[in-house]
């Protein structure tokens, strides 16, 4: 088991990445807090896990709210004496169209949650892990981290400067013992991309530039994120690892 005894953070874990990285993580032996909005679905998961045999525990979270995130590495203290490992995976579609429209409380609201608040959990998240002796983050950024999307003005702006929180971050701790690296998604069957699927022009765009010519499935990211987290990766740090069927390679 990659993960056996660690005690991992996702958050985001309700739906889509987040639910498959959590329950891949319990399978291969964490101790997995789940974090996000939604009570129900998120109480629902941690009784699958424990279901399944694994240890699980939600945190009802709104990334948005600092306050919020201070609580949710506090009750993971509590509940299992340390931090091992988070999947900052929380993040909101935001706003789409042309910029010179972008409504700017819009865009204020997508970088509070898909950039600020990364920057809070790791802020919460470093200071847990130095009490454990180190310790491993994954941040969920985005193909659109790397490349440019017509309409996606606000949502790559936010994913760009994530990688480089990222980067920066890594630096910053690896002395201590802390990785810190980046997912880059691609197209993924997700809560948020049917938000941007509105038809099947739009699939047909999205699907055109992948050479494998799909969508992922949630898990092909959450198996990534699982090996990030784990020691399997312990000489990496720093990087972002596009998960996007060949999408960047063209």
């Amino acid at each position: 088991m990659l993960l056996r005894d660690k005690v991992i953070i996702v958050t985001g874990a309700t739906s889509g990445i987040g639910e498959a990285t959590a329950l891949e993580a319990a399978r291969q032996g964490a101790k997995v807090v789940l974090a996000g909005r939604r009570e129900e679905k998120g109480e629902a998961l941690a009784e699958r896990i424990r279901g399944e045999g694994g240890k699980a525990l939600f945190v009802r979270t709104d990334v948005s709210v600092p306050a919020d995130i201070e609580a949710l590495v506090a009750r993971t203290l509590q509940a299992f004496e340390r931090l091992d490992g988070a999947f900052n995976n929380a993040g909101i579609p935001g706003p789409l169209g042309s910029l010179a429209d972008l409504p700017l409380d819009e865009y204020r609201k997508l970088m509070t949650v898909n950039l600020d608040s990364v920057l809070l959990c790791m802020q919460h998240q470093i200071r847990a892990m130095r009490k454990s002796g180190g310790g491993a983050i994954v941040n969920c950024a985005s193909i659109l981290g790397m490349v440019g999307a017509q309409t996606f003005g606000a949502y790559s702006t936010a994913k760009h400067a994530l990688v480089g929180l990222t980067k920066a971050a890594a630096l910053d701790y690896a002395a201590e013992g802390i990785r810190v690296n980046a997912v880059l998604p691609g197209p993924v069957e997700t809560e948020i991309w049917s938000h941007v699927n509105q038809g099947d022009a739009v699939f047909a765009a999205f699907t055109s530039g992948v050479p494998m010519n799909r969508y992922a499935r949630p898990e092909e990211i959450g198996r990534p994120v699982v090996f990030l987290l784990s020691d399997w990766s312990s000489y990496v740090t720093g990087t972002s690892l596009a998960i996007d069927g060949g999408y960047m390679i063209r």
